[in-house]
């Protein structure tokens, strides 16, 4: 994928990007889950996996490769591999024992097709497959680069990401929080992932030590706003609009930035912290050709504010 999809103007046209990147990471995740047995257990993997939705994940993974000078096209094993353990997460979250979801992405949650034990196994079965993406079938990318990325994603999928947020979050319900334990809970359970996809493109394409910081930096402000954002819909929008059960974190009792600060607060909030972490790539946008291939991962960082789902 090219480092620009398309430009209108002088402009950046993120709508033609976003669709075009889209396109490539739904081909590599249908591609990823070939014929094989058990037939059951693909079918309930392939059921969340090609569910639809944004693509957020592998895209910020594919953008950070690009600014880091990398072909993407080496990233693309890496965001199959990160939206393979997003999904594993919203299966397993899904689930009775934890957030209790009957709907997922606008249908029934993989629990509610396949039994509460094929999508237990389904999720372990995609984090296990994104592990063989990366290590496997990553054709091309040097080892030690495989290596780093294997780290970030450990890190990201386990105790130190969103399995120890998830056990926060769950051990909070019904009590109250303050903020800093809030952001504990979003920066591990949403925000870790979010931080893995960005430093693990920018991984594949062997980025400076410089640009990691810089994107880390960058990731956790927009890993923060899209929780944020998060939260306000869970208040504001319609199941039907979300795809899921809105209201669900009213119902048990979770504490929200919107129920901490309130929606106005909430939202300007989520709009400082894009600003904090479009600033931190400044640096690396300086140019033309440091612009156009900022250009994605800026327009990412506003979009996360601007969604309505």
């Amino acid at each position: 994928m090219a480092a620009v999809a398309t430009t209108t103007g002088k402009g950046f046209d993120f709508s033609a990007y976003l669709e075009d990147a889209r396109q490539r990471v739904e081909t590599a995740l249908d591609a990823a889950l070939p014929p094989e047995r058990p037939e059951s257990l693909r079918e309930a993997m392939r059921y969340s996996l090609l569910a639809g939705g944004k693509r957020l994940r592998p895209i910020l993974c594919l953008a950070a490769c690009e600014l880091a000078g990398g072909d993407a096209a080496l990233a693309l094993p890496t965001a199959v591999a990160l939206e393979m353990v997003h999904t594993m997460s919203l299966i397993h979250d899904d689930l009775p024992a934890m957030d209790n979801d009957d709907l997922r992405r606008g249908r029934p949650t993989n629990h509610k097709v396949y039994g509460e034990a094929n999508a237990i196994l389904a999720g372990d079965a995609l984090l296990t497959r994104a592990f063989e993406m990366v290590a496997l079938r990553s054709p091309g990318v040097a080892a030690e680069r495989l290596l780093a990325v294997v780290g970030e994603l450990s890190l990201a999928s386990g105790a130190p990401g969103l399995v120890g947020g998830q056990v926060v979050d769950l051990d909070c319900e019904g009590k109250s929080v303050d903020l800093d334990t809030l952001e504990y809970i979003h920066l591990h359970k949403t925000g870790a992932l979010l931080r893995a996809c960005v430093l693990c493109g920018a991984h594949i394409a062997g980025a400076s030590a410089a640009l990691l910081e810089a994107l880390g930096t960058y990731a956790r402000g927009i890993g923060l706003a899209f929780q944020i954002i998060d939260d306000i819909l869970d208040v504001t929008a319609s199941s039907e609009v979300l795809g899921k059960t809105a209201g669900k974190d009213l119902t048990a009792d979770k504490t929200t930035y919107p129920k901490l600060l309130g929606l106005e607060a909430s939202r300007q909030r989520a709009d400082a912290l894009v600003g904090e972490a479009k600033a931190a790539l400044a640096p690396f946008a300086e140019g033309e050709l440091g612009g156009l291939k900022a250009a994605p991962l800026l327009a990412l960082a506003d979009y996360i504010t601007s969604r309505d789902r």
